[in-house]
């Protein structure tokens, strides 16, 4: 049995050595279990048939003795006939499945990296930096507004070289082109937010934010004058602070053209409250209608929706509640769903006056077919509690019962910027929508070119558009960046007895390159109107809508939070739940 052992085990090489041992250690097996070979040589024992195994298992033989046979056999064949072939080589991968493989490992790499820039993003943004203190030997920048132009001006500023305050009635930024979706809940007010301390913490120097109202200018002492906007007030509640370079960025007001009860019956669609106004009163428009035993004539007044203005904010409020009645009122309020009417009341010839034609055209054809009716040449006379007068294109008066009135028509100067310009040169300050400026944004007859203005309380040739602003922001932190190093040509100006505020001069003009028009038009549809005669509508420059949009938010919290509503909105609908 030892022999049968040694030959097994040798059988387990591969070796023409060990093979010619495992012919001996079977020779000598089968000799022993009384098979007697008819010869020496590895051929002659292959050369055993079947019949001998036959006999040998007569005599006898052990099953293992017969097992050792059998291997003994098989590698003696095998070693007669030469060595064993190679085994095959692997099937090597298809081309398809290489690139596959290598598009698997491109994407990991990709996760791995966006996932790790958002994770340190996250962490500056919880971990704001020590700053500075304040330096009373700088000079003191006082912004007033936390809109589009006063944010990307302190986004941009340097405050190693100067002492910042902003004061403003509201202590964040709201990105207002996105505001329309928030009247319907598409999405929530708070993702459109920017706490205006979360831009203010990560400046090199501390900045001081003050929330109240300014309510006086005074230009010649270069003081304002501000007062707390709170409910729950202290024993401190109004302050005067001075400055050496006034930022007037405090947007304007809705222009009500002097029609009576607009103010009281209307709403606007400008501040954050705005839009939380409209959704609560869409909701209780809804409710009252589907309240039991409301007559007729009253579920179709309430039901009966206006917006006055066909500029951009009027047709984007038009279409998100247009989405809002096809793709939720439909679902849980499906008893009035269809009696819902939606109205665009326009006093031009037609909407969107500054798009292209193609652009208006393709946009009063899809609202036709989206059944929202449009009424161009139509002016707005008197607002009533539950009806409008309005002057048609025929030059008639006609009567339109309504239960929620939306106004986003033009506008007007806050009542700050009229009193300013009022202590200014008249014959400099010409204009009644705002601050005539110049061409570096110094508000003309400022007393030492003090005071800038931006935005919509300014009086330019440029379009009070978000655009324009966030660029007029822009440009004044380069140009105020750039103040200190001409100090030495201010004091030689000085000496030569000249006026050293001509030193802004030597600095570049502001400038303003369009870069385009969007809106937003309903049932995943938009335009977009952009340079090079580039007129585009429909659904895929809906996807290119929201990407612009996206891309100019202003931190990483924003756009996860509006990236969460949309794909909330897509898969629960909107939220109809009344606060």
């Amino acid at each position: 049995m030892s022999a049968l052992l040694t030959a097994s085990l040798l059988r387990q090489q591969r070796t023409p050595l060990a093979r010619a041992l495992y012919i001996a250690a079977g020779t000598s097996a089968v000799a022993r279990s009384g098979l007697a070979p008819s010869a020496a040589s590895g051929r002659a024992v292959t050369a055993v048939t079947a019949g001998r195994l036959q006999v040998a298992a007569r005599a006898g033989a052990t099953p293992p003795a017969l097992s050792a046979w059998r291997d003994w056999r098989l590698l003696a064949t095998a070693g007669a006939s030469g060595p064993p072939p190679p085994p095959p080589p692997p099937k090597q991968p298809g081309r398809l499945f290489r690139r596959l493989r290598l598009l698997s490992r491109v994407l990991g790499v990709a996760v791995v990296a966006v996932g790790a820039y958002a994770a340190f993003e996250i962490y500056l943004g919880r971990h704001p930096p020590k700053q500075f203190e304040w330096d009373h030997s700088k000079k003191t920048i006082a912004i007033l507004g936390t809109g589009w132009g006063s944010t990307s001006l302190l986004r941009d500023i340097d405050t190693e070289n100067y002492n910042v305050v902003v004061i403003s009635p509201r202590a964040y930024f709201l990105f207002t082109p996105l505001l329309p979706s928030c009247t319907v809940g598409t999405i929530e007010l708070r993702s459109l937010m920017q706490p205006i301390r979360f831009i203010t913490r990560f400046k090199s120097r501390e900045v001081l934010f003050v929330e109240g109202n300014c309510t006086d200018i005074d230009p010649t002492n270069k003081v304002v004058t501000v007062e707390d906007n709170s409910e729950i007030k202290g024993e401190v509640s109004v302050q005067k602070i001075k400055y050496d370079y006034l930022v007037v960025g405090v947007g304007a007001e809705n222009a009500t053209f002097g029609i009576p009860g607009v103010r009281e019956h209307a709403c606007f669609l400008k501040e954050a409250w705005d839009a939380r106004k409209i959704r609560t009163q869409l909701l209780d428009c809804l409710e009252s209608a589907a309240f039991p035993g409301q007559p007729e004539h009253e579920v179709q007044r309430l039901l009966h929706m206006v917006v006055v203005g066909g500029g951009p904010t009027g047709v984007e409020y038009a279409a998100e509640l247009h989405d809002f009645l096809h793709d939720d009122i439909v679902n849980w309020y499906p008893q009035i769903a269809g009696k819902v009417k939606i109205t665009l009341v326009e006093a031009l010839p037609h909407v969107l006056p500054t798009f292209s034609k193609e652009l208006i055209d393709f946009t009063e054809k899809h609202f036709t077919e989206n059944k929202v009716e449009i009424l161009n040449n139509t002016m707005v006379k008197e607002v009533k509690q539950k009806e409008i007068i309005v002057q048609n294109a025929k030059k008639e008066l006609e009567t339109i019962p309504y239960g929620l009135l939306v106004w986003a028509t033009g506008n007007t100067s806050r009542p700050l910027v009229t009193d300013l310009i009022k202590k200014l040169p008249a014959a400099l300050q010409n204009q009644r929508r705002g601050l005539v400026t110049d061409d570096w944004l110094v508000v003309k007859g400022s007393p030492d070119r003090s005071i800038f203005a931006l935005g919509d309380c300014s009086a330019t040739k440029w379009a009070p558009t978000a655009q324009v602003a966030s660029k007029q922001g822009e440009y004044l932190a380069e140009t105020l960046n750039a103040l200190p190093s001409l100090e030495a040509e201010r004091v030689r100006l000085e000496g030569e007895r000249k006026d050293p505020s001509t030193v802004i001069e030597k600095l570049p003009q502001f400038v303003y390159n369009h870069i385009g028009a969007l809106a937003y038009i309903g049932d995943e549809k938009a335009i977009a109107d952009l340079p090079g005669n580039v007129h585009v509508g429909g659904v895929f420059t809906f996807y290119f809508w929201r990407s612009a949009y996206l891309s100019r938010l202003f931190s990483l919290r924003n756009k996860t939070l509006v990236t969460t509503d949309w794909i909330k909105c897509w898969l629960f609908g909107r939220d109809i739940s009344r606060e």
